[in-house]
């Protein structure tokens, strides 16, 4: 296979990826057919609070408000709602709203445009949270900020009803984004009380953002004892409500880079459930129902997530939790990948020169399918003439023509297919850069050098782009082999501007790690071409 084919064959590969990629945003029959499930879908009262196993009715939505208090750790400042105690914003403390912004950015908000907030209380025959309002807390201060000798902070909220102290605990560690978020019920009455706690994310109905080069999902997802990960769009929300008995699990609404998510007791039976109502999803869990006796009391746990998708962190806060870094089917090349690239970045402390370690690496590892691709190329060109004889010579004998150019590749060990393996292994390689830029968190604003301040971004002066089409012209021009079909010849010149367009849109580490695979390659294949001409390849074919 030619240098020009095997360009041909990336150029079509790239294209479906991107194509399919797109339809899957827009035209999927079935995200369509969500969509107007949705449209038609009546509108119902929406709720703070979800109906408990054995409630008949939804609880209507509260319109007042408590007090908001702030607790703050190294990483997170959490604004907290006495009313109901549920998480009404949060500001990651050590990642910046947008490229050289001093602001942090705010995960969960409600601010009038986007309501995203994390709801948690207790319903049930007992329940704090109820048809006729939620629990109202008392607290004993309006700021809670780790001290720089805690590991630790504790902020307690707490409700006394009915002889029941209900005190609902935030507990923040330095440096993590996982939140415990327990209830304790002492029970001082004479009656058994019951209660069955939940958690739920609230999030604005809206469409999953980026462009056909860098799509982004914001919506749902879960985890249960029968499916490791799954997304859960709001469309599907809209399409039908889920409903998933299952022993541990989690609860998520995702964004790009980032993730907040209930985590339930995961040794108890929960259900995993969302609803859409009034333009807002939600998504959450109902743990199951717990029974205090009389002068005892009890404790329920649970779990926020609200911060960056960090891979190792949420591997240690839920099985499977990890996941919701969404690879694609690439996954098994992606993680070593990553895991590549973040030790090399280790050593060189930056991202830019660990992608061009990444490449070298790969390149390495491929040079023995380089090499052999090459060299049959080599052959391939200069059996040309002996081809280009047989072409005149059986004219429209297609079937002659095809036996005898079949000895010939026998008799000379040329293997037309050669050049097709390495493109093979390439593309997949590529595809698996492309999700980890997409997914991984690290690379958000990570720099290289000069103008590129974010390789999770598109290049602003496209100049890796023209670079990048620039070293796939060299590359094709460094292999002449002659094409019959001039209509051939043609898509053949046009692809490296063809792959420029395409690659102005990608995130310049990915058009980076391109670029610097092509150079190799150019380097490579000059040296390959070079050292068959030494041993006089040309002497050995036949002429």
């Amino acid at each position: 296979m030619n240098s020009n084919r095997s360009l041909l064959i990336m150029g079509l590969l790239l294209v479906s990826f991107l194509i399919f990629t797109q339809w899957q945003q827009d035209y999927n029959p079935e995200i369509q057919a969500q969509k107007q499930a949705q449209a038609q879908q009546q509108v119902a009262q929406s709720s703070d609070v979800p109906a408990s196993s054995n409630a008949s009715s939804p609880i209507t939505e509260q319109s007042t408000k408590g007090k908001t208090i702030t607790i703050e750790s190294d990483v997170l400042r959490l604004t907290v709602d006495t009313l109901g105690g549920d998480v009404v914003d949060s500001d990651l403390l050590k990642f910046n709203a947008e490229l050289n912004s001093q602001n942090p950015f705010e995960l969960l908000q409600d601010n009038g445009k986007i309501q995203y907030i994390a709801q948690s209380g207790l319903v049930g025959k007992n329940g704090i949270d109820t048809n006729s309002g939620r629990a109202q807390y008392q607290v004993t201060a309006d700021n809670f900020r780790l001290a720089d000798d805690q590991n630790e902070l504790t902020v307690p909220l707490v409700l006394e009803k009915d002889g029941v102290t209900y005190t609902k605990t935030f507990t923040l560690k330095r440096g993590s984004y996982d939140i415990a978020v327990n209830y304790t019920i002492k029970n001082n009455s004479a009656e058994t009380v019951e209660v069955q706690p939940y958690g739920q994310i609230k999030h604005t109905l809206i469409e999953s953002s980026g462009n056909f080069a860098m799509p982004t999902y914001t919506g749902g997802a879960y985890s249960s004892s029968e499916v490791n990960y799954k997304k859960y769009s709001f469309d599907e929300m809209a399409k039908a409500n889920l409903s998933i008995d299952t022993k541990a699990g989690w609860a998520a609404i995702l964004q790009h880079y980032f993730v907040s998510a209930w985590i339930p007791n995961q040794d108890a039976e929960n259900n995993l459930y969302t609803r859409t109502a009034n333009g807002v999803g939600t998504i959450g869990y109902r743990g199951p129902i717990t029974q205090v006796a009389p002068n005892s009391e009890a404790t329920i746990k649970s779990n926020l997530w609200t911060g960056p998708k960090d891979q190792d962190a949420m591997a240690a806060a839920a099985n499977n939790f990890d996941l919701t870094v969404d690879y694609g089917w690439a996954w098994f090349i992606a993680k070593p990948l990553f895991m590549l690239l973040t030790f090399i970045q280790s050593l060189v402390t930056n991202w830019g020169i660990a992608i061009i370690g990444v490449t070298i690496v790969v390149k390495t590892i491929l040079y023995p399918l380089t090499k052999a691709q090459y060299t049959s190329m080599a052959k391939m060109r200069m059996l040309q003439p002996r081809i280009q004889e047989m072409r005149e010579r059986f004219g429209d004998d297609r079937q002659r023509m095809s036996q005898e150019m079949m000895k010939l590749y026998k008799e000379e060990k040329v293997n037309p297919m050669g050049g097709c393996l390495p493109i093979l292994l390439q593309m997949p390689i590529f595809i698996a850069l492309y999700w980890t830029f997409m997914e991984a968190v690290e690379l958000r604003h990570a720099p290289f050098f000069g103008w590129i301040q974010d390789l999770s971004a598109q290049d602003p002066y496209y100049i890796l782009p023209l670079l990048m089409g620039g070293s796939m012209f060299l590359l094709q021009k460094m292999s002449p082999t002659p094409v019959a079909d001039p209509v051939q010849q043609k898509v053949m010149n046009f692809m490296p501007v063809l792959f420029t367009v395409f690659f102005l849109w990608f995130p310049s580490g990915l058009v980076l790690y391109w670029l610097t695979s092509n150079l190799i390659t150019i380097a490579q294949q000059w040296l390959i071409y070079r050292n068959l001409e030494k041993k006089g390849l040309h002497t050995r074919v036949k002429k």
